[in-house]
């Protein structure tokens, strides 16, 4: 050992290479970073990098080819239909007097919605139906989760559930105009009937059928039944609620048109019932055309709502 080392050691009473007791250490150098650092700006991994949007634009061009052949596939049956129903009345198969070619069809619904006649009693319709329907959502979701979740209140209303879901809401429209008048009121409460039903087993159905599995593996994490219920219960209902719920749309369409037929003054039901006896039998095709429009766009709403709700289950790209 060299003597000006020893008279830094001595001076000290350290090393002089240890650092001295209560310093900062210094900071590491870059070449003592870990070899697997992620660079600033680079995604963590797992987590899925946005494409460039030229990328984007390729790949949606390289899917439009199968994009159009599906889209032909699904089309191919209804394009064939009204192929049919076209040539039928001109070929002298039906009388064309009770169902005209679809052209006519066609002509006499541009007719009424450049009058303004569809708009108006299609707005009528929707306005009732989307009320009824949303008041049987507020009301059957909560029900029947309540039911199938808890046993005591299933076996209180459950007598009373049976006597109701085999009435058909038809054969209480009588009774719901007796009751409520030829109004908006009758109208909207016999949909909220009708609509309540489907949901409401539905749901009920849903609640019984989770997986045990599932409610073996969350009880072991000991979650209290609030938690169990928010991260089990729901999640795994959602699917067979949604299938009520559908049921529902196309059933709150669907009543609707036969209470319009009744007592209304507008709406597509009332649209229908008056062509009828006005002999004017275009423009009634084509307000049960329209009725069979709104019911698939509906239905197909209501189908990605559900998928937005059930992404964990359902792929994305599917």
């Amino acid at each position: 050992m060299s003597s000006t080392t020893r008279t830094a050691t001595d001076r000290t009473g350290t090393p002089a290479s240890a650092p001295l007791a209560g310093s900062v250490p210094s900071p590491p150098t870059a070449a003592a970073a870990p070899a697997s650092a992620t660079p600033p700006g680079t995604p963590a991994s797992g987590t899925p990098r946005a494409l460039p949007p030229a990328a984007r634009v390729r790949r949606a061009v390289r899917r439009l080819p199968y994009l159009l052949l599906k889209g032909a596939t699904k089309s191919v049956a209804i394009v064939a239909l009204l192929l049919v129903w076209e040539a039928a009345p001109r070929l002298g198969l039906v009388d064309r007097t009770f169902l005209p070619p679809f052209s006519e069809v066609a002509r006499a619904w541009w007719g009424l919605a450049a009058d303004g006649q569809l708009a108006d009693n299609a707005r009528a319709s929707l306005v009732r139906s989307f009320t009824g329907f949303g008041l049987a959502v507020a009301v059957a979701v909560p029900l029947g989760l309540l039911i199938g979740w808890y046993r005591p209140v299933a076996d209180l209303l459950g007598p009373l559930l049976e006597v109701f879901r085999n009435t058909a809401a038809l054969a209480l429209l009588p009774v719901f105009v007796l009751l409520l008048g030829i109004g908006e009121t009758s109208k909207i409460s016999i949909v909220v009937y009708a609509c309540t039903w489907p949901i409401l087993l539905n749901t009920v159905s849903a609640v019984r059928n989770v997986d045990p599995t599932l409610l073996k593996l969350a009880k072991s994490m000991d979650l209290s039944a609030p938690r169990l219920f928010q991260k089990v219960i729901l999640p795994s209902s959602v699917p067979v609620i949604f299938t009520g719920i559908r049921l529902a749309g196309a059933a709150s369409v669907l009543v609707l048109v036969a209470a319009e037929m009744i007592g209304a003054k507008a709406g597509l039901g009332y649209l229908i019932n008056a062509s009828q006896y006005n002999f004017a039998i275009p423009q009634m095709y084509a307000g049960i055309l329209t009725i069979s429009v709104i019911g698939v766009a509906f239905n197909q709403f209501l189908v990605t709502v559900e998928r937005r709700l059930s992404s964990w289950r359902v792929p994305a790209d599917h």
